[in-house]
């Protein structure tokens, strides 16, 4: 409960799609846009918080309407090139719910976000998580990762507790931007187990021909 009385609940977000974040992960961004170049700005200046997460479409408008599930982050590093880019690491601390974006003169948006339907995130109950209880779905990942012909370091993988295995796969897996939602949005390991199972056998065309040949 200590983060979540210590995170903002008005936060800039950046909404990228097809790209999920889930709280104790790192992952590296590109920041180059005018808009986002302020925000990375504004959020050094303050706090360092940001929130990722997915525009429902991707054409259309520079507005999209959002999902209503993401995560704060944290700026963990910060790098300006000599182009003017910047290049940083964020830090997933707690997913939150939007309630509502905020009219503001700023280039990019905020919203006002509550956590309170996620407290239990990196909960002790979720790290005793055991890895037996997902050996199909990791066997069944390195089949699909195999047949996409994405590159995963597995043992680094598996050197982290479940929740961070999971959250490590949803966000590198080649499922669609619904699917990966699903996982984020998912309540605990438990149903993201499940979920993950369902989306799964819906690839299982995909690699029937590899199980059959191992």
């Amino acid at each position: 409960m200590d983060i979540l009385n210590k995170l903002p609940t008005k936060i800039p977000i950046f909404p990228l799609s097809n790209f999920i974040v889930f709280p104790d992960t790192t992952v590296p961004l590109n920041i180059f846009e005018p808009r986002y170049l302020e925000m990375i700005n504004d959020a050094m200046s303050s706090n360092r918080i940001i929130g990722m997460i997915q525009p429902r479409k991707t054409e259309g408008s520079n507005n999209p309407e959002l999902f209503d599930v993401g995560c704060a982050c944290k700026i963990v590093s910060f790098n300006e090139t000599d182009d003017g880019r910047y290049i940083i690491i964020i830090k997933g601390l707690n997913r939150f719910k939007k309630l509502r974006e905020i009219k503001n003169v700023k280039l990019y948006r905020e919203l006002i976000v509550d956590y309170k339907n996620f407290i239990k995130d990196k909960s002790p109950e979720e790290e005793k998580f055991q890895f037996s209880k997902i050996e199909k779905i990791l066997y069944e990942l390195k089949l699909l990762f195999e047949k996409r012909g994405y590159q995963i370091n597995w043992k680094d993988l598996e050197a982290q507790n479940v929740y961070q295995t999971l959250s490590a796969l949803s966000m590198a897996s080649p499922f669609t931007i619904l699917e990966k939602q699903i996982l984020l949005e998912s309540k605990n390991l438990e149903e993201r187990k499940k979920k993950f199972e369902e989306i799964l056998n819906t690839y299982d065309s995909e690699f029937t021909n590899l199980k059959t040949l191992q």
